[in-house]
């Protein structure tokens, strides 16, 4: 099936005058048409949905036969959901009509859509195509997909938390798994809520966090697989939005505390004889003490605590401050 409904060859050969002139790109960063890329015209009305006689056809269940619609207006850009059964839905929040800028991520079914200024300097090769040529290359990039995921990309082109963002607001269910170089993490979310986390299927590392370990990569792909539905012993009972909000201030702050740690592979031991008393302290220093009796690494310390990575590297510093931990 194509994906563009096909004009007449007096319009298309209008559209193709003026590739040069626009301005905006619609570039399909995750689902079925990933790496698909579609030259907004100005003054031009794009309709999308299911139905085969639209503009921009994606077909996939959760898109209503007539969707959204996509207006350009001189330089600006707006967006009107036509009534959809599963929304639209703009940088994580559900959207009736609105108007849209430079980097906007617009989620329609299981596709995510960015908009990409491409004027002046910014202008991409994709521009000049006229849009039988966009149709053509999103059909055969879709149809490269013979088995597509239900939502996959990349990390760099959407951080996760925007995706996660997106798939709290639109209820998501399932599994999203992150593939690193830190490793393999799995989200398992239920109607958009994060209820569980967890990285290479290790328990050191506690649910919260190793969702906040998460929030740090920057690089990786991402792919929403099907939910799994083995129970779990620990569930998160925040909100997705209350567990972002948390990590993204924790993570502001351990960036802020890391440069004064040791190197996360030096060794950390308790001192013999120990001069400061152990009944001076709190509870959740006396649990590093205890992981750290014998000689751990500061990375070990970090993975077996009880507490945050932030809060852990506080008491870590504090520790060693007072003479209860030395390195090496």
């Amino acid at each position: 099936m194509s994906t563009f409904r096909p004009r007449d060859a007096a319009g298309e050969q209008a559209s193709a005058a003026q590739a040069e002139g626009a301005p905006w790109t619609l570039r399909f960063i995750s689902g079925k048409y990933q790496g698909g890329e579609f030259p907004l015209r100005p003054n031009r009305e794009i309709v999308i949905g299911r139905s085969s006689d639209l503009d921009m056809v994606l077909v996939e269940d959760m898109v209503s036969r007539k969707h959204a619609k996509i207006v350009t207006d001189g330089r600006m850009v707006s967006i009107q959901d036509l009534g959809s059964t599963n929304g639209t839905f703009v940088n994580g929040e559900k959207i009736r009509s609105m108007q849209l800028k430079d980097g906007d991520r617009i989620l329609v079914g299981t596709s995510i859509i960015k908009l990409v200024a491409t004027s002046g300097e910014a202008r991409a090769p994709a521009v000049s195509l006229s849009e039988i040529e966009a149709r053509s290359k999103m059909q055969a990039t879709a149809s490269r997909r013979a088995a597509p995921k239900s939502m996959s990309g990349n990390i760099e082109e959407i951080p996760l938390p925007d995706l996660l963002q997106l798939l709290s607001t639109s209820r998501k269910s399932g599994v999203l798994v992150l593939r690193s170089e830190w490793g393999t993490g799995r989200l398992h979310l239920r109607k958009g809520q994060i209820y569980f986390a967890n990285i290479d299927e290790s328990f050191d590392v506690s649910p919260r966090k190793a969702m906040y370990r998460m929030l740090t990569w920057n690089q990786g792909l991402f792919e929403l697989e099907p939910p799994d539905e083995r129970r779990v012993m620990e569930e998160l009972q925040d909100s997705t939005e209350a567990l972002l909000m948390e990590g993204m201030r924790q993570l502001d702050e351990f960036k802020e505390l890391s440069p004064k740690l040791p190197p996360l592979k030096a060794e950390v031991s308790v001192p013999t004889p120990l001069g400061p008393r152990l009944r001076d302290l709190a509870p959740d220093h006396l649990d590093i003490i205890q992981i750290a009796l014998g000689g751990a690494t500061v990375q070990a310390i970090l993975d077996q605590s009880r507490q945050t990575d932030l809060d852990t590297a506080t008491a870590m510093l504090s520790l060693l401050e007072r003479g209860y931990l030395v390195v090496g």
